[in-house]
């Protein structure tokens, strides 16, 4: 299984937030860059980026932070946060991206997500699919659509989607394991679907829960900000 540390940036410092809720913003450090070598120097290969001020406003806010892991790093990062049009998805990919994730686009504009995923291919387009009680979440969690989450996988899956990031927003950042049968039941319908889990993980249990239940990949953040999970300790899955 895949392990995929996230780094959340508002105002270009690293946090976290409790099941989505901004009030509940935690810095743990001032510079992702030097967050994201230790993940490197530890075997890490990828990290998930996310631009939280950029889902906030609809447009890529952290950019400069993204370039400068991009380069000075060699992980391969997959950016989410903000992107809303070509020249968002145009700036994350110039600034080094590997793939994108796109959530509230493809919900909000549903053929301009298609296009994407039609000319730059399911390798690098990659679906955010966060619910809330079954129903999807967008601008950064903050308003809630009638969209179920099965369904609006399947959808997209029909479409061309074969990454998929998906989170139950009320268990993320609450460290309390992830949403594992949700992510069975998702598997059930598409199992060759590259599923990554995100939101509830806080033990090397849970990560390994994960893994019997067929999960080609998952998240972990705030587990590690909060030394609940040793980087050491993800060796056995590197």
């Amino acid at each position: 299984m895949d392990i995929i540390p996230a780094i959340d940036l508002i105002d270009g410092r690293c946090v976290r937030l409790s099941k989505g809720d901004y009030a509940t913003k935690r810095v743990y450090n001032d510079d992702p860059l030097a967050v994201a070598k230790e993940f490197e120097a530890n075997g890490i290969r990828r990290l998930h980026l996310v631009d939280l001020d950029g889902a906030k406003a609809g447009h890529i806010v952290n950019a400069a932070t993204l370039e400068a892991i991009a380069t000075r790093t060699s992980l391969t990062v997959d950016f989410g946060g903000g992107l809303k049009s070509r020249s968002d998805l145009e700036t994350a990919f110039a600034c080094g991206a590997a793939m994108v994730t796109g959530g509230s686009i493809a919900v909000r504009n549903p053929e301009e997500f298609a296009g994407w995923l039609a000319e730059f291919g399911s390798e690098r387009i990659i679906l955010g699919a966060d619910a809330r009680e079954g129903r999807i979440a967008v601008q950064g969690w903050t308003e809630e659509t009638t969209s179920e989450l099965l369904p609006f996988v399947d959808r997209w899956y029909e479409r061309g989607v074969r990454r998929v990031i998906c989170t139950d927003i009320s268990r993320d950042g609450m460290l309390g394991g992830a949403a594992v049968e949700m992510y069975r039941s998702i598997l059930a319908m598409h199992p060759d679907l590259y599923l990554v889990a995100s939101g509830g993980v806080g033990s090397v249990d849970d990560l390994r829960e994960l893994q019997s239940a067929g999960l080609p990949a998952a998240i972990v953040g705030k587990a590690l900000y909060e030394g609940r999970i040793a980087l050491a300790a993800l060796q056995e899955f590197i």
